[in-house]
């Protein structure tokens, strides 16, 4: 009798510390970023007020610097989840992939340029803009195919209209421009607004706001990786959710205060003066969900560059059900 006693108390201990442990496991996740930029402000927020932690996923973020590099990580298994432009999940689609990348949840809806004059134009109008020399973004990637909609949208043939470069590497640009005898150029902040401070440009129109919403940055993983793993997605969904959240429903001090770490070059004014800006054009979405509306701009603007491979529809590339989960629970 003592002995059944034992061993019942015995496997009773032993289901509650595997209990115990089961509820404490951590599952990793090696997400990487096409870049590093306050534009992404969201994510930064969910990674320091340990949104995904809440959630039993411990990330590791990397800095893959470009799309190519990006996706590249992905597809040969050097990431899990990528945060890249949902342009790169086209590319993709239409090599004939048989493990492609899908947009399951979006970060930002909005075009995150600006446009940067060398001198002041307190009377700007974008006819301003043609015959100048334009310092542009790399071909194929948003903010060049984004520019070159708003361009043509104002009447502005970029090719035929413009002295255009666009051989500049991204991380280049900004000293291009400032060293060079360009007129504009296309910036992302804080880039934007420390030049405007130093007075080598000044803003004088959003690309943002001429091209209305579309799904710019997105997270993304592989097929195979959704359907093997749907709790890690739904979880890392959630996480970042609960962050778009908090910085819809906190200034723009706090939010920059949150994220100062990843931008310890920057001044907290200029990160504070950039996401308010960003604010104030709903650059960053308030939900994870990519509306097929989105979707359909981000194609007209890649046809419009000549740079849209297939017409992939939306049901194809974009996966809403662990976003929409998130969101009703």
């Amino acid at each position: 009798m003592r002995k059944t006693k034992f061993f019942a108390v015995f496997a009773l201990l032993f289901l509650l510390l595997l209990c115990a442990c089961n509820s404490s496991e951590v599952t990793k996740i090696n997400l990487a970023e096409v870049t590093r930029s306050l534009f992404y402000a969201p994510q930064y927020v969910a990674l320091e007020k340990g949104f995904f932690e809440d959630e039993g996923l411990e990330v590791e973020l990397q800095t893959t610097w470009g799309g190519d590099t990006t996706m590249t990580a992905l597809l040969s298994d050097g990431a899990d989840i990528a945060l890249v432009g949902s342009e790169t999940s086209i590319y993709v689609y239409a090599q004939d992939s048989k493990d492609y990348a899908i947009n399951f949840a979006q970060l930002t809806q909005t075009d995150g340029t600006f446009l940067v004059a060398k001198d002041p134009d307190p009377n700007f109008t974008w006819e301003n803009v043609a015959g100048s020399k334009f310092l542009g973004q790399r071909i194929g990637g948003m903010p060049q195919m984004v520019g070159e909609y708003v361009l043509k949208q104002h009447g502005i043939n970029p090719h035929t209209d413009l002295e255009l470069t666009q051989n500049i590497d991204f991380a280049n640009i900004p000293g291009a421009f400032a060293t060079g005898e360009y007129e504009y150029v296309q910036l992302f902040e804080p880039t934007a607004s420390v030049f405007e401070k130093e007075g080598q440009g000044h803003i004088v129109a959003s690309f943002g706001e001429e091209s209305g919403t579309v799904p710019y940055t997105v997270f993304m993983a592989k097929q195979s990786f959704l359907n093997e793993d749907p709790e890690t997605i739904t979880k890392f969904t959630r996480a970042i959710y609960k962050a778009q959240q908090w910085v819809a429903d906190n200034s723009a001090e706090e939010i920059a205060k949150v994220i100062e770490p990843y931008f310890e070059d920057t001044d907290l004014e200029i990160l504070t003066s950039s996401i308010e800006r960003y604010k104030n054009q709903d650059s960053f979405a308030t939900d994870p969900i990519l509306e097929e509306a989105e979707w359909s701009n981000l194609k007209a603007i890649m046809d419009e560059a000549g740079e849209l491979p297939a017409d992939v529809p939306y049901e194809d590339l974009v996966n809403t059900e662990f976003a929409e989960d998130v969101i009703s629970n």
